[in-house]
């Protein structure tokens, strides 16, 4: 077995189609195809359960898998450990965000790191938390920026900041005659939100009690969006109201008197931004600078270094 076939059945186990796995692994469809079956040849076993509808993990597939990302990780690691010999800081640092935070944090950050780390230039990925979680066992990167709660074994997560909820209006809209806006408002407007998969989606929902996924009160929230850029422009154009990270409040092009901008009223909810990385990576000089790059360009209030 290789290390190729065996990347290849877990990107497969994790996509659990053929043909986004193959494009994970920048193969074609049959390369894939006839790697995992010539793995399964070799161990004499069906690690996937194959229909026209779907690819699945057979029992004994469950553990190859799992011990393959094990083996896949080690692997990155000793690569990594070769590269730790070297400058920490003098080699690309692959790293990935929440499409919340990335598009609001990136142009602050990228500037900054490349003040302080001119060799460590960075491969950027923005995606959902579960994606960039599995990314970041499998070392395809090195550290993911998401918020909190976030739990994995043997990774190590730093809170960076606090960030603030604001209410996103039209400019005409009555709400923008009050200095706060009360979430327990919001059950009575349309409330534009981001689809399933986002976690921000899911804090906003908790931070508003009203708005439960799934409950009958809940069926104002008729509008998702897959970016709060989108949201904005439907904002802007009159559709209903958000809620905004703080980062995103001022990030836009629109002339004033199109949109309003309020806080919520306190207490305000909030969602911590993070840093987590593999226990065993070993660039932690890279970590810190990053983190303590994140800390200085962040508009959002930073904690304490020893938070």
């Amino acid at each position: 077995m290789t290390l190729t076939e065996l990347r290849y059945i877990v990107t497969l186990a994790q996509e659990q189609h053929f043909g986004r796995a193959a494009e994970r692994c920048h193969v074609s469809q049959p390369t894939l195809s006839v790697g995992v079956k010539k793995l399964e040849d070799e161990l004499g076993v069906l690690i996937f359960e194959r229909s026209k509808s779907a690819v699945r993990l057979t029992p004994v597939g469950e553990g190859i898998v799992t011990q393959a990302q094990k083996v896949l990780e080690q692997a990155q690691g000793i690569r990594e450990l070769a590269q730790a010999g070297k400058n920490q800081l003098a080699a690309p640092l692959k790293i990935g965000a929440i499409y919340t935070v990335g598009p609001y944090l990136f142009p602050h950050l990228i500037p900054q790191l490349h003040r302080v780390a001119t060799q460590m230039p960075l491969y950027i990925e923005e995606n959902f938390t579960h994606v960039l979680r599995d990314k970041l066992r499998t070392g395809e990167l090195d550290a993911i920026i998401v918020a909190l709660p976030f739990q994995e074994a043997d990774v190590l997560t730093l809170p960076l900041y606090d960030e603030p909820f604001y209410a996103l209006l039209p400019a005409d809209h009555p709400w923008t005659a009050m200095q706060t806006i009360d979430t327990k408002l919001l059950n009575d407007k349309s409330l534009l939100l981001l689809g399933e998969g986002h976690c921000f989606r899911d804090q906003v929902l908790e931070a508003c009690p009203t708005l439960r996924k799934g409950e009958e009160h809940a069926k104002h929230t008729t509008v998702e969006s897959s970016s709060l850029e989108t949201i904005r422009h439907m904002v802007a154009s009159g559709l209903g109201v958000s809620i905004l990270p703080f980062s995103a409040v001022d990030s836009h092009h629109y002339a004033p008197g199109v949109i309003e901008v309020r806080p919520l009223s306190p207490p305000a909810p909030f969602r911590t931004v993070a840093i987590a990385w593999r226990a065993s990576f070993p660039r932690p000089k890279a970590i810190e600078v990053l983190a303590d790059s994140i800390r200085l360009c962040s508009v959002a209030k930073p904690l304490p270094r020893n938070a």
